[in-house]
């Protein structure tokens, strides 16, 4: 599918659920990872993950694209168009979207890392326990100014 059937598809389906029409643009976006589709609120244009539609198919398409003209149909209205909001609620009930898409298979998930970093001070041997890396050339011991040094890292998973 390429972008000039996605814009068809996409004004057919705001025919024939939303009973009004598409005016924008609605275009795949190969710079999209975590998010099956998104609404700009600047240009009012949709775009689309290609990877959900190649991975899922047609129905899940369907999905993104009726969530997508949720936002769009209920902005340029000006009711409430995000996802806390119960005027899009009430619509992705209305219309039969899905309020999420469904994690793609083979996504990377960051995994939490817990490590501990222990420097210590070279002078007066205090000990600073941190998550994030000091830089050892920049910050000194705050007791007496000495240099810091890293010890260790502890890490648990």
């Amino acid at each position: 599918m390429d972008n000039k059937k996605l814009q068809k598809l996409v004004e057919e389906i705001s025919i024939k659920f939303f009973q009004k029409p598409f005016r924008h643009q609605a275009l795949f976006n190969p710079r999209l990872r975590s998010t099956g589709g998104r609404y700009l609120l600047g240009s009012h244009n949709i775009e689309v993950n290609r990877t959900y539609f190649e991975q899922f198919g047609e129905t899940e398409l369907y999905g993104i694209i009726k969530h997508e003209l949720c936002h769009y149909h209920l902005h340029l209205e000006g009711k409430g168009y995000q996802h806390r909001d119960p005027d899009f609620r009430q619509l992705l009930k209305q219309v039969e979207a899905p309020r999420f898409c469904s994690p793609l298979p083979n996504a990377k998930k960051a995994k939490p890392v817990n490590r501990i970093l222990v420097y210590a001070c070279k002078t007066c041997s205090q000990v600073y326990k941190r998550k994030r890396a000091i830089n050892t050339e920049k910050y000194v011991c705050g007791k007496c100014r000495g240099q810091l040094i890293k010890v260790k890292e502890l890490t648990s998973s």
